[in-house]
């Protein structure tokens, strides 16, 4: 059994793209954020790493052919760090979860595992096997630095993800009666995302991640010039910071952030 004692627990370090189509997703996304890519060596089926200055970052790959044949449309998913993938995968089923892909290893790099929260939203879990690069606090230009859960029962889901990666309360919003509590959350003093109660008309429950970038209307406009679309946006939140929310070409959805401070 894998563990990496050394891991940054609680910390989101890895986002994939699963998508109709690698090639141009790898297109869009460097010319939009600036990343590179390389290959992930080995891999059957194919698969290409994210790399942000230098940093591996995530990695995109293509559906696979039962994804395609229940109709999962391309989507993003973001691995949280944890000590132990197979006990934290115990943990999640106890904690009314469920596990979509078992723990398996990475040659060379960790351990992983796909799970479900108890709404049915999915996300992955990782262990490396050496330290794994980044630091606490805002997120450099070009990785994701706010996570955002639309769910169905956001107090349900708060529990389980903070008793699962101990999660720290990071303050709350009032969103009025539709949305409720915009309940954020944190690790070591850091805000680095929120839970809220999702509407029926901005599509399925999910996980969203905003990547940081210099500006978040140069960002959109970026976008749309990439055969991108812009569905929110780019608008000022609580606290001065600014956003948008986009479709890339295949249909996938992001987001991009620029804090005030930047």
């Amino acid at each position: 059994m894998a563990t990496a004692q050394s891991a940054p627990v609680g910390r989101f370090v890895w986002y994939d793209l699963m998508t109709t189509d690698p090639a141009a997703a790898q297109r869009f996304y460097t010319q939009l954020f600036g990343w590179t890519t390389q290959p992930f060596e080995g891999a059957d089926p194919p698969y290409i790493m994210w790399v942000n200055d230098g940093d591996m970052i995530g990695g995109v790959s293509g559906l696979s052919d039962e994804m395609r044949g229940q109709g999962v449309p391309p989507h993003w998913i973001a691995a949280t760090a944890v000590a132990d993938v197979d006990r934290t995968a115990e943990r999640a089923g106890e904690l009314g979860g469920s596990v979509l892909a078992p723990p398996m290893d990475i040659p060379g790099t960790g351990r992983y595992a796909v799970l479900a929260d108890p709404q049915g939203i999915a996300f992955s879990i990782f262990a490396a096997s050496e330290q794994w690069p980044g630091t606490d606090g805002m997120a450099p230009v070009g990785v994701p630095s706010w996570h955002e859960l639309g769910t169905t029962d956001p107090e349900a889901a708060w529990t389980f993800y903070r008793t699962l990666f101990g999660w720290e309360d990071a303050s709350a919003l009032d969103m009025g009666p539709e949305v409720g509590t915009y309940q954020m959350f944190g690790r070591n003093g850091t805000p680095i995302g929120a839970i809220y109660r999702k509407r029926a008309n901005e599509g399925p429950p999910a996980w969203l991640y905003y990547t940081r970038v210099p500006d978040a209307d140069r960002a959109a406009e970026r976008v749309k010039e990439l055969g991108g679309q812009v569905i929110v946006g780019p608008m000022e939140v609580p606290g001065g910071d600014r956003v948008a929310i986009c479709f890339d070409p295949q249909g996938g959805v992001f987001a991009v952030h620029a804090p005030k401070s930047a």
